[in-house]
């Protein structure tokens, strides 16, 4: 989940607090600030955006072949969305946006 700046520590609270989701990590990476909880069978990773106006839920999928992933993607008329975040050099994954503008991280489990 990516939260504007000024609603990241209430919404931090909310599901730390409110709803007694254990925290797993904590983190300031050199741009963001972010924090994960444990969210039954997933992680909930929440990431501070200072240029954000609204919350964003952002998915990541794991695949076993990223590259095979790309090109049925592909085919399918999916549209790639490698410009709104910076992957890291060597990173074996790759951005996508669903027909609703939900934003799906595509990788390989052993990527991140």
């Amino acid at each position: 989940m990516k939260v504007p700046a000024h609603e990241y520590d209430s919404t931090v609270a909310f599901y730390r607090d409110v709803l007694g989701l254990r925290q797993i990590s904590e983190q300031a990476r050199s741009s963001t600030e972010s924090v994960r909880f444990d969210f039954g069978d997933k992680i909930l990773w929440i990431d501070k955006v200072d240029a954000l106006s609204q919350a964003e839920i952002w998915l990541e999928i794991c695949t076993s072949d990223v590259a095979g992933a790309a090109q049925y993607l592909e085919k399918q008329g999916c549209r790639r969305r490698d410009e709104i975040e910076h992957l890291p050099d060597g990173f074996k994954g790759f951005w996508v946006s669903s027909p609703a503008n939900i934003i799906h991280l595509m990788t390989e489990p052993d990527a991140t």
